[in-house]
């Protein structure tokens, strides 16, 4: 006779695959255990360099072979230190404000903000386009502080709508404002490359927070990350 909690399991696999290759996120909120940093990341490292290992050696490749026998260390150290570096919250930059003194009170725009990201369905990289707004409510954050937040929701295993909710959140707490804007337009390898191999089809995702909602602010927005910036 099964428990209630092994029939519980037993749905949520089910649910699961059926899920299939949709993209569904559990929440905006990355999901960690509450012991994800228990273990220091050289511990990390020499774990995951073992796990790769026998994924590869599973696989039947030679793990003598001199072009292959560095690879677990290498991609253990590049998970640890890089692409899911935005996991550990130490690595959160500081998005440090100042005072409005110049009193502009139009939005600010920071466009074509390079994502590089990795689907956390398939492990497979993410790569595109954030565009990022706001308007000062009395305070103004550094430029490249809105391409450090970007970057640092995007080192870590995502899908692009937590992402685009992510970034805007930041900002938002960091300001002091709900006016902050964001959308993303990027291409998923896990559909490029594998499954469909659509390799010209893109996503994009937006969020709009306080006068970003209202129409003629958010297409006045829209009208500026259209605009021709090559110089």
């Amino acid at each position: 006779m099964k428990t209630e909690i092994e029939k519980n399991k037993e749905r949520y696999q089910e649910q699961i695959e059926a899920m299939g290759n949709d993209h569904v996120g559990s929440s905006a909120v990355t999901p960690l255990r509450e012991d994800a940093f228990e273990l220091s990341d050289i511990e990390k490292i020499a774990s995951i360099k073992k796990d790769v290992a026998h994924i590869m050696e599973t696989l039947g490749l030679d793990m003598t072979d001199d072009s292959l026998k560095g690879t677990p260390s290498r991609v253990a150290k590049m998970f640890v230190n890089e692409i899911f570096g935005g996991l550990h919250p130490d690595r959160k930059p500081k998005a440090s404000t100042f005072d409005n003194n110049y009193k502009y009170g139009e939005m600010l725009v920071e466009k074509n903000i390079v994502v590089y990201s990795t689907c956390e369905h398939h492990l497979l990289p993410i790569v595109g386009r954030a565009h990022v707004a706001y308007i000062s409510n009395g305070t103004v954050v550094g430029l490249s502080k809105m391409n450090r937040i970007v970057d640092y929701y995007a080192k870590r295993p995502q899908v692009q709508e937590r992402l685009t909710m992510q970034i805007v959140q930041e900002l938002q707490q960091a300001m002091g404002t709900q006016d902050v804007a964001c959308v993303i337009d990027a291409k998923h390898l896990c559909v490029n490359s594998r499954g469909i191999r659509d390799i010209e089809s893109s996503t994009v995702t937006s969020e709009f927070g306080g006068k970003f909602k209202e129409k003629e602010t958010r297409r006045e927005f829209l009208d500026y990350i259209k605009l021709d910036t090559d110089f």
